[in-house]
């Protein structure tokens, strides 16, 4: 390894957040000032009142944000500088001798936190179902501006750059050719680490397909019906992209006007209802998880995301890689390596086979699943872990 300064891999801790910044956060959500109900009866103004006032009451007073810390300080993390900017990572090696490396992304609104279910059956498959076979060495890194990653002082810190800067970090571990798997921007820089480093990537798992054909992502953006020639498949994923397009107003915002959202950092209340926002199909999801109904989210699952955004202070950092981005959202970028897909309904859009063939020549192996949503290895785990396990299976 190289022993220069700017390449040392340094320990980190998460350590303990002070008592007062947990009593000031409670003290921020008691504070709230709410507005009046709004006078629909679904989601088509966004998060309902009531969804908020239950993650508040909750939040305020029977979340315990020591939990998951514990859970963060039991695992190894360290920072390391690539191209003048910390960048913090999850690194656990497997105890199996034939573990193969895998770096995974997370996305927005997302963080190290989505990945963490997934570190156990991929590094000791033997404990949870699988066989040695199957094992990996787990690199789970923040998104430059997320979490305990440093936040970019400067403008270029797009998923191209971040996508260079993975493959700087899995060569600085030792790992000259590896696995990579992401969603949302996870899957985006997971794709341009394809492009990018072809000689490096044994193969490319992805739950946020980039496989729309460019004439059908411009016609769905603009909302124009679905094309006579689609099948039945890929007009229900037309559909969805349709309206998926229509309720991104969070991404027109963030991608044109991140500051104007400084308000996210200053209220807790405000910053959760950002990021609840994501999707319908996820928002439903959240909203029931509040009600009493939990099923691939649990509160703790929820507010533990938003709760390390909040302590880091990073929702304006976060929101900027949607400025940064200069590529259309899921068209595809000409990954020519072995792929894995997996696709679950209540994405964006559940890619057909048919666009995914075309969007990876080289695709290896293609799930539809019947359940499951955007934030695949939070909600679904077990699935995505299946997914990975088999796909890359035959190039190890």
């Amino acid at each position: 390894m190289n022993t220069n300064t700017e390449n040392l891999i340094r320990p980190f801790q998460v350590g303990n957040v002070p008592q007062a910044e947990l009593d000031e956060l409670k003290r921020r959500i008691l504070a709230t000032r709410w507005p009046e109900k709004e006078p629909v009866s679904d989601q088509s103004q966004g998060v309902p009142l009531a969804t908020v006032e239950a993650l508040a009451r909750y939040w305020a007073t029977d979340y315990d944000w020591r939990k998951v810390e514990a859970k963060l300080n039991a695992l190894p993390h360290f920072i390391t500088e690539i191209d003048g900017l910390d960048i913090h990572f999850i690194h656990v090696k497997s105890k199996h001798q034939n573990a193969l490396p895998i770096i995974i992304t997370h996305g927005w609104p997302g963080s190290i936190i989505e990945q963490m279910k997934l570190i156990g059956p991929l590094t000791d498959p033997t404990a949870f179902g699988g066989s040695e076979e199957d094992a990996f060495d787990v690199v789970i890194p923040s998104i430059p501006g997320y979490g305990y990653s440093g936040k970019p002082s400067t403008t270029g810190w797009g998923p191209s750059r971040i996508a260079d800067a993975w493959v700087t970090l899995m060569k600085r571990l030792g790992y000259h050719n590896f696995f990579a798997q992401g969603g949302d921007w996870g899957g985006v820089i997971t794709d341009m680490m394809a492009v990018q480093a072809p000689e490096n990537l044994l193969g490319m798992a992805t739950n946020f397909p980039c496989a729309v054909p460019v004439e059908l992502n411009n016609a769905a953006f603009g909302g124009a019906p679905a094309p006579v020639s689609l099948s039945a498949e890929e007009k229900k994923a037309y559909d969805q992209l349709v309206f998926s397009y229509k309720h991104v107003s969070y991404a027109i915002i963030m991608g044109s006007r991140p500051q104007t959202l400084l308000a996210t950092a200053d209220s807790p209340i405000g910053l959760a209802t950002m990021f609840l926002d994501h999707d319908q199909p996820s928002l439903a999801l959240i909203s029931r998880s509040f009600a009493g109904h939990t099923e691939g989210l649990t509160r703790d699952d929820v507010l533990d995301n938003i709760t390390l955004c909040w302590l880091t202070n990073t929702a304006l950092s976060g929101y900027r890689i949607y400025w940064e981005n200069k590529d259309a959202f899921l068209a595809p970028f000409g990954v020519k390596i072995p792929v894995v897909v997996s696709t679950f309904p209540d994405e964006l859009y559940q890619a057909p086979k048919s666009w995914a063939e075309q969007a990876y020549p080289n695709m290896i192996y293609y799930k539809k699943h019947d359940k499951g949503g955007h934030f695949a290895a939070w909600e679904q785990p077990e699935l995505l872990v299946g997914d990975i396990r088999e796909g890359f299976r035959s190039l190890r």
